[in-house]
């Protein structure tokens, strides 16, 4: 077992509060938007197993066989099949989307091919990865997720009563849907100069309007991202999308291709082993129009939150089944009885409540307290863990 050393990364929209309250630290003042526990090399956690602290990724390239499992290798590669996150927004992230696997590898190998360095910020694919994620809400989370029937969102952006609108609401009513979701959203997307404007300039007044007299109605998402992000055509383009609430305990799933933006909260993250990102707005950081509406899928849906499950034969342990197998996640809200998970492939335990004390088979124990995480490598044998009133957290493969 090793308890891992990990980084935050301090982008413009996270809470200045929240991860310092998870890890116990003071703030700094300063925005820290995600905590990353895993082995994408980007950030690496780090792991000290007496000689000095070591990156994880080195450390399974190291063996990973030994680290990760030999069933894990033969199924998903030599590497951590996926990245662990708090994250915290503060502010809205931006409206982005990811590819699947095939878009993934043929846009990484486009942009090697062009010379373009992998830190550099006009970058749209880092790695060959897909991006699949979990979302699991550690209190009150909002977001938008995936795209509106087209009649919902021209019912939503007509009310606002904002002439320049008007030409959305005319192309979201296409007879085809994914012809009207895709129109709306390119031609709200490449607006520019003093019709942009214009354009968000008046939704955001009538949005402040709306929310004015009715606080709880349809419109209240909204409020803060035109104060966020003024003059961003991003509130216009949010629109299009389903508005979700989360709360405490519930979560959600997103593949590829689906549009979503996270407002508010905190909440843990479980995704697949990358970090590639095409953003439509809400953002300083790099967006490319052309490419985002080509991942994009263009079909309306219906997010519920996910609730977990009991799984059998392991009692205390609470799934969100997800149709993927490169990550599982699931949590032990511990009580007197102390519970046990099994050591058939690499995993990290992450305490986001009380504190926690893990005993392996051969006697170590390892003592985690809140936002504190442990890599526990595929050795086949059971960990225990002790810690009533503790909420832990268990990322792994499904085998």
């Amino acid at each position: 077992m090793d308890k891992l050393v990990n980084t935050v990364r301090p982008y413009a929209w996270g809470s200045v509060t929240a991860l310092p309250e998870l890890l116990g630290q003071e703030p700094t003042g300063e925005p820290q938007a995600e905590l990353w526990m895993g082995a994408h090399p980007g950030d690496p956690s780090r792991a000290d197993r007496g000689d000095g602290p070591r990156r994880l990724d080195e450390l399974i390239a190291a063996d990973p066989a030994g680290e990760l499992g030999a069933a894990s290798v033969a199924r998903f590669g030599p590497a951590l099949p996926f990245l662990l996150k708090v994250l915290a927004p503060g502010i809205p992230i931006s409206i982005q989307a990811h590819p699947s696997l095939d878009q993934a590898r043929a846009g990484y190998a486009a942009e090697n091919a062009l010379g373009i360095p992998l830190d550099a910020p006009h970058r749209n694919y880092r790695d060959a990865n897909h991006k699949p994620e979990l979302i699991c809400a550690l209190g009150d989370f909002d977001g938008l997720c995936g795209f509106r029937r087209p009649a919902d969102a021209a019912a939503l952006l007509a009310g606002l009563g904002v002439p320049a609108l008007a030409p959305v609401v005319a192309l979201l009513g296409a007879e085809d849907e994914s012809e009207a979701l895709s129109r709306a959203l390119a031609a709200v997307l490449t607006l520019s100069g003093p019709q942009a404007a214009e354009a968000v300039r008046d939704t955001a007044e009538a949005v402040g309007k709306a929310v004015a007299e009715d606080p709880d109605g349809p419109y209240a998402p909204y409020l803060r991202i035109a104060r966020d992000f003024p003059g961003d055509v991003g509130l216009i383009a949010g629109m299009l999308l389903n508005h979700v609430l989360l709360r405490a305990g519930e979560a959600l799933y997103l593949g590829a291709g689906v549009p979503h933006a996270y407002l508010h909260g905190v909440c843990v993250e479980l995704q697949a082993n990358s970090d590639n990102v095409l953003r439509a707005g809400l953002t300083p950081k790099h967006i490319d129009v052309p490419e985002l509406l080509r991942v994009v899928e263009f079909a309306s849906c219906a997010p519920a939150p996910l609730r977990p499950v009991a799984v059998d034969g392991t009692p205390g342990e609470e799934l969100y089944p997800v149709p993927i197998d490169e990550f599982r996640l699931s949590r032990f809200v511990l009580d007197r009885e102390a519970r046990t998970v099994d050591g058939s492939a690499a995993q990290i335990l992450l305490c986001t409540d009380g504190a926690v004390r893990l005993t392996g088979a051969d006697g170590g124990v390892l003592d985690l307290a809140r936002g504190e995480s442990a890599f526990l490598p595929a050795t086949g044998a059971a960990t225990r863990l002790d810690g009533p009133g503790a909420t832990v957290f268990r990322a792994t493969v499904t085998l």
